[in-house]
């Protein structure tokens, strides 16, 4: 036959000699090997899955329901082209006629803090 567990010998040929101690302490230290590196590479698997469960539900700042500003004054013939949320400011890159500007707003009051204008050279 040509699978020996089924003829009653459970696989040992009977010129199979067993293995010497330095042998099966090698065979022992390989599998304690194995079985570490396993453990390593699920915890990294662990801990990738983990990081994209985080970035996935962190949504960022947020800015309290009862903080935002109803109206933001930008300029009667400004465009909005832009806006960010940068460093707790509120940047907003707006096109008046042929000019372009960054303007940067309080996002918790809707107060001018600054004026960037962009001139070309």
């Amino acid at each position: 036959m040509n699978q020996p567990e089924l003829d009653g010998k459970e696989g040992k040929s009977p010129d199979e000699q067993p293995l010497d101690p330095a042998t099966l302490r090698v065979q022992a230290k390989l599998k304690r090997l194995l079985a570490g590196s396993s453990l390593v590479m699920f915890a990294g698997f662990i801990a990738v899955f983990a990081a994209i469960f985080y970035k996935i539900n962190y949504s960022g700042e947020r800015i309290a329901g009862d903080a935002i500003p109803a109206s933001i004054a930008i300029g009667p013939d400004a465009v909005v082209q832009d806006m960010e949320l940068v460093n707790g400011r509120l940047v907003v890159l707006v096109r008046e006629g042929t000019k372009t500007a960054m303007l940067h707003f309080d996002p918790s009051s809707g107060a001018l803090l600054g004026r960037t204008d962009f001139v070309a050279r």
